[in-house]
């Protein structure tokens, strides 16, 4: 239905929607937004109508998140929103289609149902440019693989901001493979995939685990994903979905020199076993004593721990392992995570004695390095 306009105020944008696609496409963009005193504008979401379309953009400078859906266009035009204000009404009204008509004084009218509101937006003249990537280096990955990897993955970064590089997760394109790897200097995951591109377009780059965390949330199970990257930036395109962000600075550790391969232990595992047992074991933990203690012996992996606050525990799981027996303290946090993630039956943690940094396989190329705990 209309609005009425309102007086020496020009009508420059108007379109209706179905609350459902408005509401999809703005709780997918509004958690990229920036605080930044000086630029309000980066709390608002770009809205362009187009014909039969909107495309929605959100940006904290940092990354950048794009997408489209279909609408019914009476007015082209664009107008700047906050996002987490209209996504919150947005949700709230009901269900049928949403009536929004916008002056050039970025002033939105906003119509659902019995529900009226004006909305003061900023000019969209002020809102940041996408990044541009000039010649950028492209390839080409399953949506899901892609999503798969940063999955198995990204948990590893560090949150510790001291190492910048660290907090991020690296993207590797080496000899014909993609290499996705992050590390806090404490375990290291590993994942690889064959990706076919020149080989003189060897590349490294880091992102963010924040941005990695929000490309996550937009891949899907289907269709391929397009990766560009220049030395500075990062984009991925999908569907009607466009993800762009800015790599982090500096050279990235060599993580080759810390994979390991064919330890002198190895012990088979259930995966759904074992995770149940460490849940279990890590609830008599704290975060002052976030130990516990395995116990591999004749087919037997006993697991304890203790805690002055808490009391104590142990658990035995059964396993293929027939070695001398061997022992190793590891924090249960940095075992439940990759067994979380992967999918496998089965696993295998591979060590050489309880003082070398151990590694977890799967029937996947992915490798999971953890150091061990010296209490």
């Amino acid at each position: 239905m209309p609005v009425n306009k309102r007086e020496n105020k020009r009508e420059t944008m108007k379109f209706k929607i179905t609350k459902s696609k408005f509401l999809d496409a703005l709780s997918l963009v509004q958690n990229v937004v920036g605080t930044r005193q000086g630029l309000p504008v980066l709390s608002n979401v770009l809205i362009v109508a187009e014909e039969n379309k909107l495309v929605f953009t959100t940006t904290d400078l940092d990354m950048t998140i794009r997408c489209s859906c279909e609408a019914d266009v009476e007015r082209a035009g664009a107008v700047t929103l906050p996002v987490k204000t209209l996504c919150g009404i947005i949700r709230e009204v009901s269900d049928g289609i949403v009536y929004v008509e916008c002056d050039d004084k970025s002033v939105a009218s906003i119509v659902a149902g019995s529900f009226k509101s004006k909305m003061y937006g900023i000019s969209p003249k002020d809102f940041p440019p996408l990044p541009e990537t000039e010649n950028p280096l492209t390839f080409k990955l399953a949506q899901a693989k892609l999503r798969d990897m940063l999955r198995k993955t990204s948990y590893a970064a560090a949150t510790d901001t001291a190492k910048p590089l660290l907090t991020g997760v690296l993207f590797n394109f080496d000899e014909g493979k993609l290499n996705v790897v992050a590390t806090d200097g404490r375990r290291l995951a590993f994942y690889e995939t064959e990706v076919d591109f020149p080989e003189e377009n060897k590349k490294d780059a880091v992102i963010s685990q924040r941005n990695t965390n929000e490309l996550l949330k937009t891949l899907g199970d289907k269709g391929d994903v397009m990766i560009k990257f220049t030395g500075t930036q990062i984009s991925f395109e999908f569907d009607d979905i466009f993800v762009s962000a800015k790599l982090l600075a500096g050279t990235y550790p060599n993580y080759k020199q810390v994979l390991l391969h064919n330890c002198a232990n190895v012990i088979t595992i259930n995966r759904e076993e074992l995770l149940a047992v460490l849940r279990r074991i890590n609830a008599s933990t704290t975060s002052t004593t976030n130990a516990m203690r395995l116990n591999f012996d004749n087919n037997i992996l006993t697991i304890t721990a203790s805690s002055p606050e808490v009391g104590e525990a142990q658990d035995t799981v059964a396993i293929k392992y027939e070695g001398s027996p061997l022992t190793v303290i590891f924090n249960p946090d940095f075992m439940l995570e990759p067994l979380k993630n992967l999918t496998s039956d089965e696993i295998q943690i591979e060590l050489n004695n309880s003082t070398s940094p151990g590694l977890i396989k799967s029937d996947i190329p992915f490798l999971y390095v953890i150091m061990p705990l010296r209490v």
